[in-house]
């Protein structure tokens, strides 16, 4: 079987001799002919070849080869004949006949490489010669782009290259065909450079050696005989066309005829083509090329690119073998140097046959020969074939992609004027490939070029107007910065800058496109994750260095507001913004998610060093990979057809398949990242950036003040301390040598001024010459600063200079002069050279001059010529540039050679940075101008896209701000987008259509309020603008429902809604108006004034639903997770945000009070941190109200809800009962109004909370506010304002302050302080409300210390509790009831009855207070409430009234008016509901009633299991003992406390009106007399139930009490004085001991006269006769009257008895004792016997405790009486009393002055009509404690109870205001 590739060849062969035979010159068909026709006999010799084998791997490649390179090389063919010899070999190339595992394969590579890129032919006609041009380029892109192009060598590949260039710019080729070229070449620079990571550096000495040979260069035929041989051909002009690198001498470049193809194409000789760049040879610049800085080849690149480079044999004499590139080769690595390729240009051409000076036998020892074969991709292995002398050929790599590098970097210098336009695209387009394609950076080869060259030339392009250039341009310098900026900080510098100035040019020829242009480069540089970042780092915390992120930013901010109409520039500035925005709040969004593996990540980044570049040194950017490989591996058998290449990169991957060396070039950056000085540490923190700045700041300033005037600079600075005080001249000439923002001829004066000698010293110290010539050294030296004019001068400067120069050098002149004079001689050479005016006159010296000119000069001796040669030729070549002299050019390349000079110190280090470094700083710098841009761009815009943009712009700095927790950029955020949701701009009425039709506004709505929702913890300010616009909301009507509804007490249904529809409003017309006005100005045109039209409608209805979707409800339910700060902003703003008193608006007001109330419900567990400012907006609302209504109302329900759902908490409980005081401070009037509101919602709070009051004090508050509202009762006077101004005022002081401002007045007035008075000042955060003098609010606790609160007062704990003095002896409490609501009565005894019968509740806390506010409710509901219902309205309130209002007679007459309580009320309770009390009056009767029954029934629960309670109370007392208190449970504490005060409750229920009440309560109050319990009590508890209840009750019942009801007042009369006499007599052994018996006895007889008296009918006047003869029969039994001592064997009291008896029972004494006993004249026996003072009660009272007394008022007491405390009044004493009046009030009218009566039987007891009973001593006599008792002519009579009364009861003028009797 034969090979069917043996078939392909030989049938290749027929075509091509067939095709060579057809040809007019081979006519004859001899065989001779054949034989000697060397083309058609080679070909013979292979037809047998051919034939003689089985397998075509038997033969070499070369042999089935070489007949047809032949014919491609032969001058003689016509280009048909060539172009079919051209197809064979590209078909034997894409068919794999060339096995690459061949030995010879790469002999048989080479040769065809030659033999195409040198093809020859005759031309016929053009369009024919390019169809085998055409060829030509097929051939060589498929030996370069298949398997076996490997093999090819570094010089190949160049002549590959440089033919494809030829085609590609011979302008006179058809444009069909250059395009192929252009197309074939980024093929080929693709498979290259995607290759370059497959190759190693080159070992330095071999640079220079391999690169004479590449040189890429144009060349032509020089040989013009060869094509004069073709005469035949028709057109002699184009006959011979050769290919493009045939040998040529530079120099006839320019005289080639053109005839030849080539011969016109202007192609760049590199060797004559000079470098203009100073720093581009170090021989001739005193700066040393930063490239070549530890290069081995500084010998050799010293010579100048004008020089002959033929020396550079000298440094490598032979073509040194390139390094293998084998698995096994040596790493030839190194860092840093490469050759400038200009030096190293070859003025030879490669030679076509290698067999010159050249030759490798020479350099055979070369270390670097590969000892190892080489092993292609498919792993054939290639042994070294010698070829031609030996030399083995070696695959290409690295050289020749340096030198296609090197010379497409020449292509595009736009100074050279060898380059058209089209080359310099071509040249950026083939860059743009190898940049994409390949990782440039890691090879120093080729860094140094792009360093240099590359961008050199890009920056210029940047300033060329031709628009694709400079598009190419801007796309290569983002390829150059994406990957390599960490080489190129200061190229990267210098392009922002650029691009700044194209961006903001004001030049009008400068095209629109232009900017925009360049305004997309910095967008999609921004984009480069972590690009920004190494900005602000390498840049602006850079102190040499612009401040390049700043500016840029303002640039854009700038630049993204439209002045007329938005275009896409200000789209991409915001774009470039946004981008900014974004990449960082990716950052956050990646961190909040997974902050532990981005920690991981960046610590993984610091060890790895080299920050995040894109593509690392294998993988390629911007192309597609995927489909490269997959499962396309190469054949492995040799005889398997090579697929045919698909494109360069393909390829190239495909060619890295199988070698196991790639990605060693990654570590071409080997060890840590280097740090810039600046830093301390790799990644420096936030706060070292900030000295920098903040220290680059002052650099900047003590620079500009440095080039105005040194001096002051330096002084600035070391003002400053950034230079050091004294001065440090070491340190301010290294600042003069490392600042370049200074003005180099200002250093040159300071440094150069006398004064500063030793600066100059240091300052020539900073420069390094050691090693330099002369005139290098000098050049570094002048480059530093401006040489001044002066001679002087200049010699100190230049003195200065040798010294140090010849000292560093090791003294190479005789005298330091000789160095002097040269340096002279170099200055004035530089001058003569290079000055245009000194040139125009003289001719320039020559370097004979300049020699003869220092003849002698070296110490008389002459310098080394050699050395002055050198001299002249740097200077003449090169000028030292006077820096600040120059333009143009020349400046641009002194610029230049500064920026690569800087880029090579450790200045140049750029730091990579992993992603989200320093976002903290980046934000902080961008978050205004963007949110300013965004705004701007929103507001301007139309565009739904861009508004879209703009919100998600807002929502990414809203999300970042919350991140890092930058309250500020937030609330300028939410107070930006407010602006736009037009809520507070628009007016109320037009609110509804304007928003719902404008769906801007709507987006931002939707916005703020999901910002708010999701961000509300760093909201500050903010919340003042949203709170704004919820309430223009509710204004306007579109909240939902459930936010305007609350909860209420009184409601049936418990909510109200705070948007009442019947008011009119109170915004100055009522709504019927507002709706009209809104008609006529919005609507009127549409509508017609019929209505509001549909298009309103729809709007409106668009509205509701947007703000239903922004869920403002949720900011109150979601506040519960805010932050408390937050929360605490939000509170104050909705306090903020209340109308104030222009803006009043009780429905808004009340509105925010609502949202206010429901937040601290939603923040219930931290409620002790926001109390004091919900307690204070409280206290404004409710205590300064002048009249009542909704708000108050509202405030009212609020606290209550508050306290009821607080309670329950035990750190904030007792601060919101102590804040229930609040409504104890509000006028009496307004809190009358909302009484209703308050029953209730006390009921509810002590209903679900009665178990969580412990203390006295919060029960006080409570029963207080019970009695203030249920019964009418003046709230305490300790907490009404003091001042009566008040009403003008605006606030309160929170209580903190109050204690602090009036401690005085508290004190003066009250003989003490309070104890809650002693607290400190508290939060200070509260809103200060102007000053009030709210002085007696100074008990609201706060915080937590103050609840253990200092006891500095010696005053008992309830002395605050002390009620105003309660006169014991009469039956009511001597409150003065205002009017009540029935209402409230009925649920304030609801709320009472709950507390008692629960045994729970009653505790030793709250069980007086109870009794007391169950007293107070009797007071209220006796006879059916009548105050409430007496309608007269002039009450006037009559303090000096009797308490007991006891007329002697019974029957008020004149004085009746006066005494009763009341006035009318309002009609209307509550303006605000519909129904007022009067729809509610049916019932009152019978609700009175129930009420009255109900608490006799309390009453009398309370007094029967009173012992009990106390029993238990007193066993469980232990814990109380602590707090010094005990609980005695026996009978005197009982009586004291409980049973006294209920039964004169029970007793005064006996006085009422209603017949059944009265009955009902003496039958309770027999009951409670009678009961068991008080078995126990002694005489003393027995005299004061007489003097307490049973006497004040008897004495009432003799008033006319219910007139109507006489019989029924008859019966409880009866009643009456037969309990009397019941109790009298059961407790009449007891009673006894006492020493006041008789006088007991003589007050019961009285009652006995008087009710004897009392009744219209007879009913009494039996039933008493019958009582007094069972008291005096018993009596008598018991021995009472029976005196052993006495004459007549009667003791004293029985002669009183009688006395008294006989005047209005003159016959009894006869009925019941039948002797006669003759009256003894008792005036003296009487003194004796009565005691003149009452009997002494119980010393305190249920509520008296003992203060520190006053100095008591005059009272007569005597010895016996001592122990009762005379109590002075305590502070909540003082209060506007009535007729009740308080204990100030005298019991006798003011119109009957005391008057002795005379003591005769006949006189007539005194009417009770116009006397009351006297008192026992004239009281108007200041007797002091313990006076003999007065020897007066008495009676004994009811009024003795007054005299105990502990208060003088001095009868003058009456009080006529309350405030009068306060003493």
């Amino acid at each position: 079987m034969v090979d069917k590739n043996i078939y392909i060849i030989q049938g290749e062969i027929s075509t091509v001799v067939g095709a060579i035979k057809r040809n007019s010159r081979w006519n004859t068909h001899t065989p001779l002919d054949e034989e000697q026709d060397p083309l058609l006999n080679s070909f013979g010799h292979l037809k047998e070849v051919l034939n003689s084998i089985k397998e075509l791997s038997d033969v070499e490649p070369n042999v089935f080869l070489r007949p047809f390179l032949e014919v491609v090389r032969s001058e003689d063919t016509t280009g048909p004949i060539t172009g079919l010899a051209l197809t064979s070999v590209n078909k034997f190339l894409s068919y794999g006949l060339i096995d690459a595992n061949h030995e010879a394969a790469a002999e048989a590579i080479e040769n065809m490489a030659d033999a195409v890129t040198h093809a020859r032919f005759v031309g016929t006609d053009p369009a024919s010669d390019e169809v085998v041009l055409m060829k030509i380029l097929q051939v060589l892109r498929t030996l370069l782009l298949t398997p076996v192009g490997a093999h090819l060598t570094n010089e190949s590949v160049c002549e590959i290259m440089q033919s494809c260039f030829r085609i590609c710019f011979e302008m006179r080729l058809s444009e069909l065909l250059r395009k192929s070229a252009e197309h074939t070449l980024v093929d080929m620079v693709q498979l290259l450079f995607s290759r370059l990571c497959q190759f190693k550096e080159e070992a330095k000495s071999y640079v220079g050696a391999n690169m004479k040979k590449l040189k890429m260069r144009a060349g032509g035929m020089s040989d013009s005989s060869k094509w004069k041989k073709q005469k035949r051909s028709p057109r002699p002009s184009r006959h011979m066309v050769r290919s493009p690198s045939c040998q040529m001498d530079p120099t006839q470049s320019s005289t080639l005829s053109n005839n030849n193809l080539s011969g016109g194409v202007p192609f760049i000789e590199q060797g004559l083509s000079t470098s203009s760049l100073p720093a581009s040879d170090s021989a001739g610049s005193s700066i040393p090329s930063p490239t070549m800085t530890d290069s081995g080849l500084d010998t050799c690149s010293k010579a100048t690119s004008r020089e002959d480079l033929s020396d550079l044999e000298q440094y490598s004499s032979s073509a040194a073998t390139l390094p293998g590139t084998g698995p096994g080769s040596p790493d030839a690595q190194f860092d840093g140097g490469q050759v400038d390729p200009a030096q190293s240009a070859s003025v030879e051409s490669i030679p076509e046959v290698l067999e010159d000076k050249d030759s490798i036998t020479e350099q055979s020892d070369s270390s670097s020969v590969p000892d190892k074969d080489y092993v292609n991709t498919q792993g054939v292995r290639f042994t070294q074939s010698m070829q031609r002398d030996g030399a083995s050929l070696i695959p290409y790599g690295l050289p020749c992609l340096r030198e296609l590098f090197r010379f497409l970097i020449s292509l595009t210098n736009p100074h050279d004027r060898h380059n058209t336009d089209a080359m310099m695209h071509m040249g950026l387009q083939l860059l743009t490939v190898a940049l994409e394609s390949a990782h440039i950076a890691n090879y120093q080869s080729l860094l140094g070029l792009v360093k240099d060259e590359l961008c050199r030339h890009l920056f210029q392009l940047l300033s060329m107007d031709r628009m694709n250039l400079y598009a190419s341009s801007i796309r290569v310098c983002f390829l150059l910065f994406e990957s390599m900026r960490g080489h190129l900080k200061f190229q990267l510098e210098m392009y922002l800058k650029k691009l700044m100035d194209i961006i903001t040019s004001e030049n009008i020829k400068m095209p629109y496109e232009m900017k925009e242009i360049a305004l997309e480069a910095l967008v999609q540089l921004w984009r480069i994750p972590s690009f920004v970042t190494e900005l602000y780092i390498n840049y602006d915390c850079d102190f040499y260095c612009s401040n390049l992120f700043e500016d840029l930013t303002k640039l854009l901010s700038k630049n993204a507001f439209p002045v007329s109409g938005l275009y896409t520039t200000h789209l991409l500035s915001l774009e470039a913004l946004l981008t900014v925005i974004d990449s960082i709040e990716a950052h956050c969004q990646a961190k909040v998610l997974n902050s532990t593996t981005q920690q991981d990540q960046s610590e993984a980044l610091l060890a790895e060093g080299e920050g995040p570049s894109k593509n690392g040194a294998d993988t390629q950017t911007d192309l597609n990979r995927t489909s490269s490989s997959n499962g396309l591996s190469l054949p492995q058998a040799e005889s398997a057809p090579a697929c045919p290449p698909t494109s360069g990169h393909l390829m190239a991957e495909q060619m890295k398949l199988g070698r196991h060396d790639q990605g060693d070039n990654d570590a071409a950056e080997k060890g840590a990242p280097k740090k810039p000085e600046r830093f301390l540490s790799w990644l420096p923190d936030c706060q070292e950036l900030m000295e920098i700045r903040t220290k680059k700041k002052l650099l900047i300033t003590g620079t500009e003040q440095f080039n105005q005037k040194p001096k002051k600079g330096i002084q600035f600075l070391q003002e400053t301390g950034l230079l050091s005080n004294p001065i440090d001249n070491s340190q301010v000439a290294q600042w003069l040598r490392e600042n370049p923002r200074l003005d180099k001829k200002m250093i040159g004066e300071y440094v150069s001024d006398r004064k500063n000698m030793e600066l100059l010293d240091s300052f020539v110290n900073t420069f390094t010459f050691r090693g330099l010539r002369i005139d290098e050294a000098l050049r570094l030296y002048l480059e530093a600063f401006r040489l001044p004019g002066e001679a002087p001068i200049i010699q100190r400067l230049l003195e200065t200079f040798t010294d140090n120069w010849h000292k560093v050098n090791g003294s190479p002149f005789m005298t330091n002069d000789a160095g002097f004079a040269l340096a002279y001689a170099v200055i004035m050479l530089n001058t003569d050279q290079h000055n245009h005016n000194v040139r125009k006159q003289n001719i320039p010296m020559t370097v004979e001059q300049f020699k003869k000119n220092l003849k002698g000069v070296n110490g008389n001796q002459d310098f080394d010529q050699a050395m002055l040669e050198d001299i002249y030729n740097a200077i003449k070549s090169e000028e030292i540039v006077m820096p600040d002299e120059q333009t143009g050019l020349v400046k641009e390349n002194y610029v230049w050679s500064v920026l690569l000079h800087r880029g090579a110190t450790p200045e140049g280090v750029f730091l990579h940075l992993p992603p989200g470094s320093y976002d903290h700083d980046l934000f902080t710098m961008t978050w205004g101008p963007t949110i300013a841009a965004l705004c701007y761009v929103f507001d301007k815009s139309l565009d739904e896209n861009i508004i879209q943009k703009a919100i998600t712009g807002f929502r990414k700095c809203a999300m970042i701000a919350a991140h890092y927790g930058f309250s500020d950029v937030f609330d300028n955020l939410i107070i930006s987008l407010c602006k736009f949701t037009t809520l507070s701009s628009e007016s109320v009425e037009n609110l509804p259509t304007v928003f719902g039709s404008n769906s801007k506004a709507q987006t931002a709505a939707k916005t703020v309020f999901d910002l708010a929702h999701r961000h509300g913890n760093i909201l500050r300010e903010g919340w003042k603008n949203i709170m704004e616009s919820m309430l223009q909301l509710f204004r306007a009507e579109l909240l939902p429902k459930s936010m305007v509804e609350v909860e209420d007490f009184v409601e049936p249904n418990g909510k109200i809604s705070l948007q009442r529809e019947e008011m009119p409003s109170n915004r100055g017309e009522s709504a019927v108006l507002s709706f009209v006005n809104w008609l006529t100005l919005s609507g009127a045109e549409q509508s017609g004034l019929r209505g509001p039209s549909t298009e309103n409608q729809e709007a409106k209805q668009a509205a509701i639903l947007c703000i239903k979707q922004c869920d403002p409800e949720k900011l109150i339910t979601e506040s519960k997770f805010l932050q408390l700060e937050s929360l605490q902003e939000l509170m104050k703003a909705l306090i903020l945000v209340t109308p104030d008193e222009e803006t009043y608006d009780e429905e808004d007001a009340a509105f925010c009070l609502e949202m206010l109330l429901r937040i601290v419900l939603q923040n219930r567990d931290r409620v002790a941190c926001v109390w004091q400012t919900v307690r204070d907006h409280l206290c404004h609302l409710c205590v300064h109200a002048n009249e009542s209504c909704f708000l108050v109302e509202r405030a009212v329900v609020g606290l209550l809800r508050l306290a009821i759902r607080l309670l329950r908490r035990e750190d904030i409980s007792s601060q919101v009962l102590l804040s229930l005081r609040l409504l104890l401070m509000m006028k009496p009037h307004v809190l009358s109004r909302v009484s209703r509101e308050v029953a209730y919602g006390l009921h509810e709070l002590l209903r679900t909370n009665a178990a969580n009051i412990h203390s006295t004090d919060d029960w006080y508050t409570l029963f207080s506010l019970l009695e203030c509202i249920g019964a009418g009762v003046k709230p305490p006077a300790s907490f009404q304002f003091t001042s009566t101004t008040a009403d003008n005022d605006t606030g309160a002081q929170s209580d903190s302050e109050l204690s602090s401002h009036h401690p005085s007045e508290v004190s003066l007035e009250r003989g003490y302080t309070s104890d809650s008075e002693v607290y400190t000042e508290h939060s200070k955060t509260r809103i200060p409300r102007s000053d009030v003098d709210i002085a007696i609010s100074g008990w609201l606790v706060v915080g937590k210390d103050d609840l253990e609160m200092s006891k500095a007062p010696p005053v008992s704990s309830k002395a605050q509790l002390n009620h105003p003095l309660v006169n014991q002896y009469s039956l009511t409490l001597g409150q003065d009831l205002g009017q009540h609501d029935t209402k409230s009565l009925i649920k304030c005894v609801e709320t009472l009855s709950f507390i008692v019968r629960d045994a729970a509740h009653v505790t030793p806390d709250n069980f007086e207070l109870c009794v007391r506010a169950i007293r107070v409710f009797v007071e209220a509901s006796l006879n059916g409430g009548y105050r409430n219902h007496d309608k007269k309205k002039s009450h006037k309130y009559d303090s000096s009234k009797s308490r007991m209002r006891k007329k002697a007679g019974g029957r008020e007459k004149e004085g009746g008016a006066g005494t009763r309580r009341g006035g009318s009320r309002a009609s209307s309770q509550r303006p605000s509901r519909s129904h007022s009390d009067d729809e509610e009056d049916e019932g009152v009767p019978a609700s009175y009633h129930t009420v009255s029954l109900q608490l006799l029934d309390l009453m009398h629960t309370l007094h029967t299991r009173a012992a009990s309670i106390y029993s238990s109370w007193a066993e469980e007392q232990q814990h109380l003992e602590a707090a010094g208190r005990k609980i005695e449970a026996d009978s005197q504490t009982l009586w004291t406390s409980c049973w006294c005060p209920l039964l004169q409750g029970i007793a005064w229920l006996c006085c009422d009106a209603r017949r059944q009440v009265r009955m009902q309560a003496l039958t309770y109050l027999q009951r409670a007399l009678l009961v068991h319990d008080l078995q126990t009590l002694d005489a003393t508890e027995w005299e004061s139930c007489f003097n307490k209840v049973l006497f004040p009750l008897l004495t009432k019942l003799l008033d006319n009490i219910s007139p109507a009801d006489v019989g029924g007042m008859e019966e409880t009369r009866m009643r009456g004085c037969t309990l009397l006499s019941k109790v009298f007599l059961q407790h009449l052994s007891p009673l006894l001991s006492l020493p006041t018996f008789a006088a007991l006895w003589l007050t019961i007889l009285d009652f006995m006269d008087k009710y004897m008296h009392a009744g219209s009918s007879d009913l009494l006047l039996e039933a008493i006769p019958e009582s007094l003869k069972n008291m005096l029969l018993v009596m008598d039994t018991a021995g009472i009257f029976h005196s052993t001592d006495s004459r007549t064997g009667y003791s004293d009291l029985w002669e009183i008895t009688w006395e008294r008896i006989v005047c209005f029972l003159p016959h009894l004494k006869e009925e019941l004792f039948k002797q006669t006993v003759i009256p003894d004249p008792v005036s003296s026996s009487l003194a004796e016997t009565v005691q003149p003072t009452p009997p002494a009660g119980r010393p305190s009272s249920p509520q008296v405790s003992s203060p520190p007394a006053q100095p008591p008022s005059p009272i007569p007491v005597t010895p016996a009486e001592a122990q009762i405390p005379i109590r002075p009044a305590s502070p909540q004493e003082f209060q506007p009393t009535s007729a009740t009046g308080s204990g100030q009030s005298s019991p006798v009218p003011p119109s009957t002055p005391p008057m002795p009566v005379p003591l005769t039987s006949t006189a007539q007891a005194p009417s009770p009509m116009s006397q009351s009973p006297l008192i026992l001593q004239p009281l108007a006599s200041p007797l002091q404690v313990g006076v003999p008792p007065m020897s007066l002519p008495i009676i004994l009579n009811p009024a003795l109870i007054e005299a105990t009364s502990p208060v003088p009861l001095l009868p003058g003028p009456r009080p006529t205001s309350p405030s009068d009797e306060v003493q």
